[in-house]
């Protein structure tokens, strides 16, 4: 990486961390007129950020798909199975983590008292075109018709609406994010999340950012593996896409940044980067998996008295690892999806419910954080399946 890139690089990782200080320090500090304006502001430019979203997915994707050629139906195939496969395999690991710590916790369950963030002043709503599943389906649709039909034309205009949205992504999203990740931390601020509930964040996101690192090194192993190549290749560009998670507790929002951080790696081949990495964002929420089980069973200790039996637990993974691939990437969007089961499955009554919600949105960042950063051992996955020896650029050429 040349050195006007790790400059680059730096210059973002900077911008998103005086966002993330800036906002706790206005959170802190600010009035109600104040945060009126923040969180009109925040709202104003998260109904743009979420509006290019799909339209982001349809012009990585699409085109992502026509260049692989007959390999598409192989890897579309192999993507789903190793996002289902990682969010499974995370939700396990919580468990048995679960029945092995949980018993000797004894951790808060207060939520309450959280101020109440004021009214949006301007609503300027700004609707997606297609939601970020529809989004994620007609981008396979398109491109493997285009295949089917050997459309030339219209695989030469995917090409050049994936190079205008590429200029949307680097002119317009990845400048304003830093201010929106300000915004939403000054909200967390203002009401209350980061000083009020400390106790209860703290002695959770330790162990489950804990769980997350384990399960992020799995994940790269198993792509060294598979690759035969250093995961540190891709690991070490992926520090601006963890932060902007973090800020904007969206997969889908990272997506842009997350985009331009496995383009950087030298190990990824372009193909697999923009066709992985749109899907992951989509469909792999390992880091929200394994930390909404934790939970879950924390819970069903706190409320209920007992951990929930191994066979339900067997059952709500099972279940957990295919809601999870139909989860929107939105904030939340995880707990939201996985509702039916955890009611249904685990017998959560309702306050349990909203506790669970209320646990999960403290540490929804980091879930979220561990779910992009994860995309990038599933591409490096697929690179080592498809690409060994360079067979989508040959493809390509």
């Amino acid at each position: 990486m040349s050195a006007e890139s790790k400059l680059k690089d730096f210059g973002l990782i900077l911008k998103l961390v005086v966002g993330i200080a800036a906002g706790v320090v206005i959170g802190l500090m600010a009035n109600d007129a104040v945060m009126e304006v923040v969180v009109t502001a925040k709202y104003v430019m998260g109904q743009f950020i979420f509006y290019t979203v799909p339209l982001v997915i349809l012009a990585f994707i699409a085109p992502a798909i026509t260049r692989l050629g007959q390999n598409a139906h192989k890897m579309l195939g192999a993507g789903v199975c190793l996002a289902y496969l990682s969010a499974a395999g995370a939700a396990t690991f919580a468990a048995v983590a679960g029945y092995v710590i949980i018993p000797h916790l004894s951790i808060a369950t207060s939520v309450e008292g959280l101020v109440e963030l004021p009214k949006v002043v301007f609503q300027l709503n700004i609707p997606p075109i297609m939601s970020v599943m529809t989004a994620l389906v007609t981008a396979i649709i398109i491109g493997i018709a285009t295949i089917w039909v050997k459309a030339v034309t219209f695989e030469n205009i995917l090409g050049e609406f994936e190079s205008i949205m590429m200029q949307v992504v680097t002119r317009i999203i990845i400048p304003i994010l830093p201010f929106f990740i300000a915004a939403t931390f000054a909200g967390l601020a203002y009401e209350g999340s980061l000083t009020h509930q400390l106790p209860v964040f703290l002695e959770v996101i330790v162990l489950v950012l804990t769980g997350q690192f384990i399960w992020l090194t799995v994940l790269y192993t198993i792509a060294a593996i598979i690759s035969k190549k250093n995961p540190m290749e891709v690991i070490k560009h992926y520090p601006p896409a963890y932060l902007t998670a973090v800020g904007t507790m969206s997969s889908a929002a990272t997506l842009p940044v997350s985009l331009e951080c496995a383009g950087k790696s030298k190990i990824l081949c372009k193909d697999t980067v923009e066709f992985m990495v749109p899907m992951g964002a989509t469909i792999h929420l390992c880091g929200s998996v394994l930390t909404e089980t934790f939970f879950a069973m924390t819970i069903s200790m706190m409320l209920y008295g007992h951990l929930p039996a191994v066979s339900t637990m067997a059952l709500f993974i099972l279940l957990f690892g295919i809601f999870a691939i139909g989860a929107p990437g939105v904030p939340g969007g995880t707990v939201m999806a996985s509702l039916g089961i955890v009611v249904g499955v685990l017998g959560f009554d309702p306050a349990g419910v909203a506790l669970l919600m209320a646990v999960f949105a403290l540490q929804d960042s980091f879930g979220t954080a561990c779910n992009v950063t994860g995309d990038g051992a599933l591409a490096l996955m697929l690179e080592g399946l498809f690409n060994s020896n360079g067979e989508l650029e040959k493809a390509r050429a």
